[in-house]
């Protein structure tokens, strides 16, 4: 989710573009637009950078883990004189099931 200081950064910028004479309406518009762009942020189900930057990590860690294996059970199919079988192509993923 977007910061709270954010999002207040932004209402006080949009507040302070309205013209002169509407300056007196100034901070209820700045509520305004305070509520209206919580509520668009919130809808938007948005992440920070920090749980971005947290599942990066956490998927380059499981790459890494999941070539090691490959190469561990590849090492292993070899030893035992396993032919592995054929990969699938890389398009099929788990929303096309192969046939």
């Amino acid at each position: 989710m977007i910061s709270q200081k954010t999002i207040d950064e932004l209402a006080k910028g949009l507040a302070a573009m309205v013209p002169p004479g509407m300056r007196e309406l100034q901070q209820d518009m700045e509520r305004n637009f305070r509520a209206v762009l919580q509520a668009f942020f919130a809808r938007m189900d948005l992440v920070t950078r920090e749980e971005f930057d947290v599942q990066a990590e956490l998927l380059a860690r499981t790459r890494t883990m999941v070539e090691r294996l490959e190469r561990r059970v590849a090492a292993l199919e070899a030893h035992a004189g396993i032919t592995p079988p054929a990969e699938p192509p890389l398009e099929e993923g788990p929303e096309d099931p192969p046939t």
